[in-house]
């Protein structure tokens, strides 16, 4: 049975037909497995020496930080290691949108729920610290759930296990988050289950197994060099600029009588964040918030024939359209609210969503004039 079992994986995973001309692009995948490790193990070591209480959380991290040996090490890479899985994650995303590796339907839809379960996790470990900018951060977005007619006042008051954010509320987001990483794991081996039941995609978007080579050797070197890329930058901002993506506010306990001037969520939600906020009405930011991620689930509904926007030339400089408004809007996040980033983050917010409809409309005009 064993051997039966070290064959199927071999085969599956040493063996598995791999598309000759795929790049480096196609190594974040793999690299979004190493850092969802070092994210699970970096957790658990943390979780040894945390506490969850509202009155013991924010000095348990400078315990860890300051008492515990190599506590400071394990604290730097597991807050920037997030920041990479997200480098890695939004890069992974670009990638597949470029390529219109979206036709793989159960891969696609599998892929956008990871995302969508990474921001989830990410959100809730961010609360963890119980810094002020901590507390607020989780002020503001939990209020999102009152703008749900009727019952969201309801729901915020369970979420919270009371009027207001307190020590039910940490322990509550504590468990969730060291659960959801568990569930992401899975999620991935589904993920990866669809991806080796249809084979990854390629720039060309040729399927014939006559342009395929096993995946070992050959894309394991890859891989790995890859890695020892990103792993050096990695380690350069662990140990030379810590908390070069951290927000100084947080270096503060919560204080639920002083609002700090300026609340912002960590740099990977600042997109949606400026979403959110160039809405003036409560349920229409909270809907645009939820749609700015949600409406990746009908890219594959887009018609398409070939696999890579190089032959879609008005598409490919869509793209490029799309990206730049991604880095914009994640640099209005980041600003106060008042004119003139209020209009540029409305602005780009409409551009951000007529993205979706105009590659849609192009892709079939293109492929109506081909044929």
């Amino acid at each position: 049975m064993n051997k039966n079992l070290f064959y199927m994986l071999n085969n599956s995973l040493m063996k598995l037909p791999t598309p000759i001309n795929i790049s480096y692009w196609w190594n974040f995948g793999s690299l979004l497995g190493m850092f969802l490790l070092i994210q699970v193990i970096s957790g658990f070591f943390l979780s040894t020496h945390y506490t969850p209480h509202m009155n013991y959380a924010f000095n348990s991290i400078i315990h860890i930080m300051q008492n515990v040996k190599l506590g400071w090490l394990i604290h730097n890479i597991h807050i920037n290691g997030a920041s990479m899985f997200f480098i890695s994650l939004y890069m992974h995303i670009s990638r597949n949108l470029y390529y219109n590796s979206y036709k793989l339907f159960n891969t696609w839809m599998m892929g956008v729920s990871i995302y969508l379960i990474s921001m989830m996790t990410a959100f809730l470990g961010y609360v963890l610290p119980w810094g002020q900018m901590s507390f607020w951060g989780a002020t503001v977005i939990t209020n999102l759930i009152s703008a749900i007619p009727y019952m969201g006042n309801l729901i915020i008051q369970w979420i919270w296990g009371g009027f207001s954010i307190n020590n039910s509320t940490l322990n509550r987001f504590y468990s969730i988050h060291f659960i959801l990483p568990f569930i992401m794991i899975i999620m991935v081996m589904l993920h990866l289950f669809f991806l080796h039941s249809t084979g990854s995609s390629n720039p060309l978007g040729t399927s014939s197994n006559l342009y395929k080579i096993p995946f070992h050797i050959y894309f394991t070197l890859k891989d790995i060099f890859g890695l020892m890329i990103l792993m050096l930058m990695f380690w350069i901002i662990n140990l030379e600029y810590p908390y070069m993506l951290s927000d100084p506010d947080n270096f503060m306990p919560a204080n639920p009588l002083i609002t700090p001037l300026h609340i912002q969520p960590e740099w990977y939600f600042l997109f949606a964040y400026a979403i959110l906020r160039s809405i003036p009405n409560k349920l229409g930011g909270v809907i645009a918030l939820l749609s700015s991620i949600l409406i990746l689930y009908i890219l594959p509904l887009i018609n398409i024939k070939f696999n890579s926007l190089m032959f879609y030339p008005l598409n490919q400089f869509l793209y490029w359209m799309f990206m730049n408004i991604f880095i914009l809007l994640t640099w209005a996040g980041a600003q106060v609210i008042e004119i003139p980033f209020i209009l540029i983050s409305q602005t780009l917010s409409i551009m951000y969503f007529i993205y979706f409809p105009f590659t849609m409309m192009s892709m079939n005009f293109w492929n109506k004039l081909i044929l």
